[in-house]
C-alpha cells in the first residue's frame, strides 16, 4: 500500500494531532477506558426488576434467619413465593433482590476504538415492602422477574441490616421461531437465563453440532435474541445453546456454575427450494451514548471559526452522496474539502507502524458568502465514522462526522444491471483484488471449485475491521478489511451435497493484535450484535450479511 509523504505525515500530525501510533501503546493510558452505556432505545430490554429501585446499603447480620423460597428455581414468568418466619412481629420489611448490571468497556481514541473487554456490577434492588403479622410471619407471592440467569440472593432488611436471607435461581430456556421452513429459512432464536459473570454471560450457538456463533445480553439483562438461518439436508436439525466464553463449555453441570446448562430445539428443513438471493440487515437505529468519532478533533480548527456544518444524510455506503450545508463561514475563497481517514494496517501492531492519518481531497468549493451547500460523493474507501472538513490551506473552518455503512460489493453489466450481489467465480490470478471486482459473476459452482464474496465499507477499528464467516452455520474464520481501504473479498471452496448452502457474516470484535488480557469472546461471530454489542453505543450500525449458494453435481 502506498502511503503518505513524510511531508504530509508531518502535517498531518501537526494539524490534526492524530500521529502515528501503535493502538496497544494506545491503550496502556487508562484515561480513554469507557464503561459503556448502552443506548435506551435498545428494543425489547427489561427494566430493573420488581420496582427498580435501588436499595439503601445494608449490612449481613450474623446470625440471619432462613427465608423460605417456593420453589427454589424456575423461569422467566413463573410464579414463586417468600416467607419468612419467627421474625420480628407486626413490623415492616424491605425485601431486597440481588442482581447485576452489565456492559462493554472500550477505548476509545481519535483514530480508533479497542475492544477492552467487560464489566459487571452487582446491585441490589427493592422487591416489595411487606409487614410481618402478630408471629413474626409473611408471605410474598410474585413470578420471575425478566433478569440476568443464576442464583438471586434475597434479603430481608430492617434498620440497615439483613434479618433474613433466602436465594431464587432463574434458569435458562431456550425457544426458536419458526420451527420447520426451507433451507435459509431465518430462525429466530431466543435465550432466557444467560448470566452476569465471566462464565455464565455468553452462549455458544450449535447447529447439528456445528458452532454457528456466540450470543450475548450484557445490556438486555440475560436475554438474547439471535437469528440463524437453516441449513442442511431436508430433515431434522438440532439447535442448541449452551454455555460458553467463546467455546462450549462441555461440562458446564461439573463446574461451579451448573445452572448454565443450556437447552435445544429442533427444526426441520421441509424443502430445498433454491438459492436465496443474498441480503443485508442493519441494526435498528438506537442513540449513542458517546458522542467521540474518530478522526473527529478540535485539533487545527480555525478558533475564530463560527462556521457549522451539516449533511443532508449523515450515514450511507460508499459510492452514495450527500450535501453538506455550511453556515457562518468568515472566510472567503477557494476551500478543499477533505475526507478524513486513515490508512495502514494491524499485522505488525504493535512493534511497528500501525496507521497513519491520510486525507482524501473531496474537490473544492469557491467560498463568496457566509453559507454554502455542495453535494459529495463518498469515496470507496474504509467503511465507520470519518470526518468531512472544509479547509483553508491547513486551517479547518468546519467539520461534521459521515457514517459510511458496510455493503455487499455488486458485479454489474456495462448498462448497470446486478448480475450477482457479492458472489463470483474466483479470478485464477486475484493479486491484486480490482476494486471494481474480480472473477466470474454466478452463485453456482462444483464441489472444490473456488468462489469469492465480496464486500464494501469495511472499517478500521476493533469493533468493525473484521467480519466472521459462517458455511453451513459453522464458523470457518474471518475477513478483514483494513489493509484493502474497506474492499473484503474472502476465497472459499464449495463444499457439501448438491443444494443450497448458506453463507452468513457476522460482526466480530478483533483482538488477535494488539493483545488484550480479558477480553472474551473476541474473534468469533456475535450473533446479538444488533442489541448488544458496544459498537451500537458509538453510533456503529453493524449488519449481518447473508448469501447463498448452489452446488452442482
Amino acid at each position: 500500500m502506498k502511503l503518505e509523504s513524510k511531508a504530509l505525515k508531518v502535517l498531518s500530525t501537526a494539524v490534526l494531532g492524530l500521529a502515528i501510533m501503535s493502538p496497544a501503546q494506545a491503550a496502556d493510558t487508562a484515561t480513554t477506558l469507557i464503561n459503556l452505556t448502552a443506548p435506551s432505545d435498545i428494543a425489547g430490554v427489561a427494566a430493573l426488576p420488581f420496582t427498580g429501585t435501588t436499595a439503601e446499603a445494608f449490612t449481613l447480620a450474623e446470625p440471619s434467619a432462613n427465608l423460605t423460597v417456593t420453589p427454589q428455581q424456575g423461569y422467566i414468568g413463573d410464579a414463586f413465593s417468600v416467607s419468612g418466619v419467627g421474625l420480628v412481629t407486626n413490623t415492616e420489611l424491605t425485601l431486597v433482590w440481588g442482581t447485576s448490571n452489565a456492559t462493554w468497556v472500550a477505548d476509545v481514541l481519535p483514530n480508533s476504538v479497542n475492544y477492552m473487554g467487560v464489566k459487571f456490577t452487582k446491585v441490589n434492588i427493592v422487591m416489595a415492602k411487606v409487614t410481618t403479622d402478630t408471629n413474626g410471619a409473611f408471605t410474598f407471592k410474585t413470578k420471575v422477574p425478566s433478569d440476568f440467569g443464576g442464583i438471586h440472593d434475597i434479603y430481608a432488611v430492617l434498620n440497615g441490616a439483613s434479618i433474613a436471607h433466602g436465594g431464587y435461581q432463574i434458569s435458562r430456556k431456550v425457544s426458536i421461531s419458526p420451527a420447520s421452513g426451507p433451507i435459509g429459512t431465518p430462525i429466530t432464536v431466543t435465550y432466557t437465563g444467560l448470566g452476569a459473570s465471566l462464565y455464565t454471560a455468553g452462549g455458544s450457538v450449535l447447529w447439528d453440532n456445528n458452532f454457528a456463533g456466540e450470543v450475548q445480553a450484557l445490556w438486555t439483562r440475560g436475554t438474547a435474541k439471535a437469528v440463524i438461518r437453516a441449513s442442511g439436508a431436508v430433515g431434522n436439525h438440532v439447535l442448541q445453546v449452551q454455555d460458553g466464553i467463546g467455546i462450549t463449555y462441555l461440562n458446564i453441570i461439573q463446574s461451579p456454575v451448573p445452572f448454565a446448562n443450556g437447552g435445544f430445539a429442533n427444526f426441520r428443513i421441509t424443502k430445498d427450494a433454491g438459492a436465496p438471493a443474498a441480503y443485508i440487515v442493519y441494526p435498528k437505529k438506537t442513540t449513542p451514548t458517546v458522542s467521540l468519532r474518530t478522526t473527529l478533533t478540535n485539533l487545527g480548527l480555525d478558533p475564530a471559526s463560527n462556521a457549522v456544518a451539516t449533511l443532508s444524510k449523515n450515514e450511507g455506503v460508499v459510492g452514495s452522496k450527500t450535501t453538506i450545508n455550511v453556515k457562518g463561514m468568515v472566510s472567503t475563497g477557494v476551500h478543499t474539502l477533505v475526507w478524513s481517514t486513515v490508512v495502514g494496517s494491524r499485522v505488525n501492531c504493535p512493534t511497528s507502524t500501525c496507521w497513519i492519518y491520510n486525507p482524501i481531497p473531496l474537490g473544492t468549493v469557491d467560498v463568496t458568502s457566509a453559507d454554502f451547500s455542495k453535494e459529495i460523493e463518498i469515496p470507496d474507501n474504509l467503511g465507520g465514522f470519518h470526518v468531512i472538513q472544509i479547509k483553508k490551506g491547513d486551517v479547518v473552518e468546519a467539520q461534521v462526522p459521515f457514517y459510511v455503512q458496510e455493503s455487499i460489493f455488486n458485479y454489474t453489466d456495462k448498462n448497470g444491471k446486478i448480475l450477482s450481489a457479492g458472489i463470483a467465480k474466483a479470478d485464477p490470478t486475484p493479486i491484486p483484488e480490482s476494486r471494481n471486482g474480480a472473477g466470474v459473476p454466478t452463485n453456482k459452482f462444483k464441489v472444490g471449485e473456488e468462489f469469492t464474496i465480496a464486500m464494501k465499507g469495511i472499517g478500521w477499528t476493533q469493533l468493525d475491521n473484521t467480519l466472521a464467516v459462517t458455511y453451513d452455520n459453522s464458523y470457518i474464520g474471518y475477513g478483514c478489511g483494513f489493509n484493502s481501504n474497506g474492499y473484503m473479498v474472502i476465497h472459499l471452496r464449495a463444499t457439501g451435497a448438491p443444494g443450497t448452502h448458506i453463507i452468513d457474516l457476522h460482526p466480530l470484535m478483533y483482538t488477535n493484535q494488539p493483545s488484550f488480557a480479558g477480553t472474551p469472546y473476541g474473534m468469533l461471530p456475535i450473533l446479538t450484535a444488533d442489541r448488544d454489542f458496544p459498537g451500537l453505543a458509538l453510533g456503529y450500525q453493524l449488519p449481518s450479511v447473508h448469501f447463498a449458494i448452489t452446488v452442482t453435481k
